[in-house]
């Protein structure tokens, strides 16, 4: 019998997964060929997402029934807003103009929507949802990860960005949610599964959405920005 991480993993190793590793934001990582502004773009707009990840982490924490679900959230939570972060201002740093990540409302209309949707998940649906809502930004960057490194890339910035996902450290956290997804499974209600997959998979949609943003450089239609709304 497959492990629930197997199960999950199955709703998107046909379509969704591929289409990710394609991409051409990704495909431009290992070629070189990705433009920087590009690059940044998504430095920036992940910056601002880690920030809302790290707070739906915290919120994992809170509802934890197990002390060790709250003590892994609660680090990873840590680590999103400390070290993933200070990665993030590193990485920016690298160009010789600084942007600075957009405040939470400023972000694209793909990373609002994910972040969004992660949020209302963590608040208002059962724990094992919210978990397996969570649980691709973690997985599918390990997998990317991993893929890319066996290219590399001619760009060191890009280089950098490959070995953090495809290496030991950030591999023993996704280990660590992946055992945790697992001893989720004979606690689940009925249909738990079934509802596990359709977040895990949503959100697996979004982590390709984010992807195309950086590379399309998505505006919002209208070009409005917070700061002349709050003239």
């Amino acid at each position: 019998m497959d492990c629930l991480t197997d199960t999950l993993w199955s709703t998107i190793s046909g379509d969704i997964y591929p289409a990710i590793v394609g991409h051409p934001f990704l495909q431009g990582l290992t070629s070189g060929a990705l433009s920087e502004e590009a690059f940044q773009y998504y430095l920036a707009q992940d910056s601002t997402y880690l920030a809302a990840f790290g707070r739906g982490l915290a919120i994992l924490a809170a509802r934890s029934d197990s002390p060790e679900g709250f003590m892994m959230f609660s680090e990873h939570a840590r680590n999103t807003l400390i070290v993933e972060a200070a990665l993030h201002r590193e990485f920016l740093q690298g160009f010789s103009v600084f942007n600075e990540p957009p405040a939470w409302n400023d972000l694209s209309p793909n990373g609002l929507l994910y972040t969004s949707y992660l949020i209302r998940v963590a608040r208002e649906c059962p724990y094992h949802e919210a978990v397996a809502a969570f649980l691709p930004c973690y997985w599918i960057y390990r997998r990317v990860g991993e893929h890319l490194v066996v290219s590399g890339s001619p760009n060191a910035l890009y280089q950098r960005w490959i070995d953090t996902y495809s290496g030991e450290a950030f591999g023993a956290v996704v280990r660590e949610i992946l055992d945790l997804v697992d001893s989720l499974s004979p606690t689940l209600p009925p249909r738990g599964v079934e509802h596990m997959r359709r977040h895990f998979r949503r959100t697996s949609e979004l982590e390709y959405l984010f992807w195309e943003a950086a590379y399309t450089g998505q505006k919002w239609p209208f070009g409005v920005e917070s700061q002349a709304l709050a003239q």
